[in-house]
């Protein structure tokens, strides 16, 4: 067997199993509820982490299909910002997603209580969903409902440390062909998914409006009913009142047209939407990497680098498996420190950097 084609990739460790998730996991509080089914909070028994279990029953789940490609796109997808899932169970009754739990609740519920955020906290929530949204449509992969409630915080009033969630309406997508079934959250729906022929794009219409309610606390677009709404996003009627944008920079406004623009094709992607200097002028303090450490770290990586990759597959389901949260939660700061563009991916000039 020749070791250099085993590939290493994260969906290796998602375990889909028909035993009992109760062998495995004593189950706690509920967190949520809706027309999905619940939430509920779960400690797994050989590691001690809690974690986040959706409950779908399965009178109430018409297509199966959905549920599992949701799973499949979560397990292939490995970012700082994007909610990890463990494992997938299947009884008589229900299925179970096992995924990271997220304390901080919803940045909806954030900005609600703070009111209307910085620019400086704006940029920095941003810059973390537009990574995530990079990173999924360099993987084809297009969320479909983006908004404050699918986005969760880490720890409570920590906007700089985000979870993207619910991609159940997810799906993959092939460049140059056109989607059409509509799909999203009325209030940040682009118009030509209304018109029902998009692509990825529409992603980043909603991380306009995202953007947009970030500022000022409330969506560019309202109506007193939903044709009213839809004429208006389909219009482009918005604008940026005086009393409450006389204090926002140009380049925020600049940034917010570029992603807010109703030709798909002159629209900003994701990343044109990371590179700009509205994001990169305002981005998190990053500590150095101290150079004195560099012979070090260059020996590490040729260390780590000259293992045999069973041994590294074997290192990786058990740090996968049983890492202690705070060690990975180091890692996940140390590895958005060293993505410089903030895609999700280590260059070779970001690791020579």
């Amino acid at each position: 067997m020749d070791l250099r084609k085993i590939a290493i990739k994260k969906s290796n460790f998602v375990s889909y199993k028909k035993h009992s998730i109760t062998r495995d996991y004593s189950f706690g509080n509920k967190l949520g509820s809706g027309s999905f089914g619940s939430v509920r909070l779960a400690t797994h028994k050989a590691s001690g982490q809690i974690r986040a279990v959706k409950i779908i029953k399965k009178d109430e789940q018409e297509d199966e299909e959905k549920l599992f490609l949701e799973v499949d796109i979560l397990a292939k997808l490995s970012h700082p910002n994007i909610m990890q899932v463990y494992e997938c169970y299947d009884d008589s009754t229900n299925f179970y997603i096992v995924s990271e739990l997220c304390e901080g609740g919803e940045l909806f519920d954030c900005i609600a209580e703070k009111g209307q955020l910085s620019e400086k906290d704006a940029a920095i929530v941003m810059r973390q969903i537009l990574s995530a949204i990079c990173y999924s449509h360099d993987n084809n992969v297009v969320h479909r409902d983006l908004k404050p409630e699918n986005i969760l915080l880490d720890y409570k009033s920590d906007i700089a440390h985000l979870k993207i969630i619910d991609w159940g309406g997810a799906r993959y997508f092939k460049k140059n062909k056109k989607m059409s079934k509509i799909n999203g959250t009325p209030y940040y729906i682009a118009p030509e998914v209304l018109d029902e022929k998009y692509d990825e794009k529409c992603d980043i219409w909603s991380c306009g409006v995202i953007m947009y309610f970030l500022l000022s606390g409330s969506p560019p677009f309202l109506g007193k009913n939903l044709d009213e709404l839809y004429d208006n996003i389909r219009n482009l009627k918005y604008d940026f009142d005086v009393k409450i944008w006389s204090s926002i920079s140009n380049d925020a406004i600049d940034l917010l047209k570029r992603m807010l623009e109703k030709d798909p094709d002159k629209r900003f992607s994701a990343q044109e939407a990371l590179n700009h200097k509205w994001i990169k002028s305002r981005r998190m303090n990053r500590s150095i990497i101290n150079r004195t450490t560099l012979p070090d770290l260059k020996h590490n990586l040729k260390k780590f680098l000259s293992k045999n990759l069973l041994q590294l597959a074997f290192d990786a389901y058990i740090v996968h498996h049983s890492s202690n949260l705070r060690k990975e939660n180091e890692l996940r700061e140390f590895f958005k420190k060293i993505d410089t563009s903030a895609d999700g991916r280590l260059s070779f000039e970001e690791l020579k950097v």
